[in-house]
């Protein structure tokens, strides 16, 4: 077995060496005397917007227990104190909430926490995350009369995930492939996961097999040694096919080809395999050069009438059924008639503006990310829409272009990161004068401070429509309609 970090989990996690955690855990001051060696009862009162149960001791710290909700009696054992705050695991349900599943999709739940929902009961995930929405907007006086509509679900519940971007570790006699432990280096190996598509648990799995079979070197970040890095695993739903990529540190041509060969063997749905060579250090995953290792070379994916190709460092939303019901939603409060200029920012590879082309006059979609608007043009191709112009650059630049070339917006969408708009953007969006405003959000705080942003600027937020893009987990999507008042 693997020497981890975490003693509960030593079966299902591997280490990553890291001397920056190290010598920030050294840095780490308690707040109170409270150590690794203390085990607490605690009575959960709330549930933090990262999805960690909190409880306060005698003391007044704060504690965040990972897998408890609300109303639980636990045992809770700590992992570290920072800041103030004990982090902290269950060792031991006493008494459970009324808030949990009889049922769960997963029991892992708590060691993994990926999901931090997926004990709750669904109808209490939606009332939760209603509840965060609604708490975020009373910040701000002006919101008051915002209407914020109960949550739409998604077709499926569990198994919706459609990418899954995994990091490799361990040794190839014995190889993780999972996800960072919150706040660690402890990469948690998974099996079954409730929420990936079952295909991407079966390629995780002969992906696994093909490791130890060709004897495939994992990459170690400390000693900046071999050659797997990470696992990603995108399936069309629309196909029933898969994509599998390799990201490694160094081309290695034999090693990832003979890898590759093997699980489209042991999965025919693979049809694509791509090695993706990222030498760099740090967080981010893909590097800029893909090497494929089969003729076919992207995805085909569908979002109601819409076809997207899918290529291996595409954007695409995780969740079709989720994302087809955001488009409707901006489709049907933009009230289009046929006659409309429509401008879609931050618009990816499209999505959005692709499926409003159809009831739209134009549609000019503005983005960042150069591929991303290259993947937009291909897509309006092969769906045969002429109607829909993309231009990549600065969005705040090409908004004062547009109100230079006096540009007539009648439908400004945005669709921002999760940091949300600069207030820059808003304004110039508002320069341009479109009668409504459609905001499409991931992060409720963002979202209000926004919204209060433009209601200060003459637009009124009418209606809120939250979905729920990612059931189980924290993440709430939301659709918000605003109307000129000026």
């Amino acid at each position: 077995m693997k020497n981890t970090k975490f003693e509960r989990t030593k079966t299902k996690t591997a280490r990553i060496p890291s001397h920056k955690a190290a010598e920030t855990m050294a840095a780490d001051k308690p707040f109170v005397p409270l150590t690794r060696k203390n085990v607490l009862e605690l009575r959960i009162s709330s549930l933090d917007e990262d999805g960690y149960g909190t409880a306060r001791n005698e003391d007044g710290m704060t504690l965040r227990v990972g897998g408890a909700l609300p109303g639980d009696l636990v045992l809770a054992g700590i992992d570290h104190v920072a800041g103030g705050t004990a982090f902290c695991h269950v060792k031991k349900l006493l008494q459970p909430s009324q808030l949990r599943s009889n049922n769960p999709p997963c029991r892992e739940s708590a060691d993994c926490f990926g999901c931090p929902l997926i004990a709750m009961k669904y109808s209490e995930q939606k009332n939760w995350k209603r509840g965060m929405i609604l708490a975020e907007m009373a910040k701000y006086p002006g919101l008051s009369d915002s209407v914020v509509h109960p949550l739409l679900s998604p077709d499926n519940l569990i198994h919706y995930r459609t990418t899954a971007k995994l990091t490799v570790a361990g040794k190839f006699s014995e190889p993780f492939i999972g996800i960072y432990r919150r706040a660690s280096h402890d990469v948690y190996d998974l099996d079954q996961c409730p929420i990936h598509h079952p295909l991407i648990d079966k390629v995780v799995e002969a992906v696994r097999k093909g490791i130890k079979k060709g004897k495939v070197q994992v990459y170690n970040p400390q000693s900046k040694m071999g050659l797997l890095r990470y696992l990603v695993v995108r399936v069309s739903v629309h196909e029933k096919k898969a994509m599998v990529v390799f990201v490694t540190s160094k081309r290695s041509f034999n090693e990832i080809h003979h890898l590759g060969r093997f699980v489209q063997e042991l999965v025919p749905e693979v049809e694509v395999v791509v090695q993706n060579v990222n030498a760099t250090e740090g967080n981010v995953i893909m590097g800029q050069k893909d090497y494929f290792l089969t003729k076919k070379l992207y995805l085909t994916e569908r979002i109601g009438e819409v076809a997207f190709r899918i290529s291996p460092r595409s954007f695409f939303q995780v969740n079709n059924s989720g994302a087809n019901l955001i488009y409707s939603k901006v489709r049907e409060w933009a009230g289009l008639t046929g006659s409309e200029t429509v401008l879609d920012l931050y618009c990816g590879i499209g999505g959005i503006a692709l499926f409003l082309a159809g009831s739209a006059k134009n549609v000019i979609g503005v983005e960042v990310v150069e591929e991303a608007v290259a993947d937009a043009r291909m897509n309006a191709r092969i769906n045969g829409i002429k109607n829909c112009q993309f231009e990549a650059g600065d969005v705040a630049d090409l908004l004062d272009e547009m109100t230079a070339d006096q540009l007539q917006v009648n439908v400004a969408v945005l669709n921002p990161p999760r940091k949300g708009c600069d207030q820059n953007v808003l304004e110039r969006v508002v320069a341009l004068g479109p009668k409504s405003i459609i905001y499409v959000s991931c992060s409720p705080q963002s979202l209000a401070r926004d919204l209060d942003i433009l209601n200060n600027l003459g637009y009124l937020c009418c209606e809120i429509q939250p979905v729920d893009m990612f059931p189980q987990t924290v993440h709430v999507e939301n659709v918000a309609r605003l109307e000129l008042t000026r």
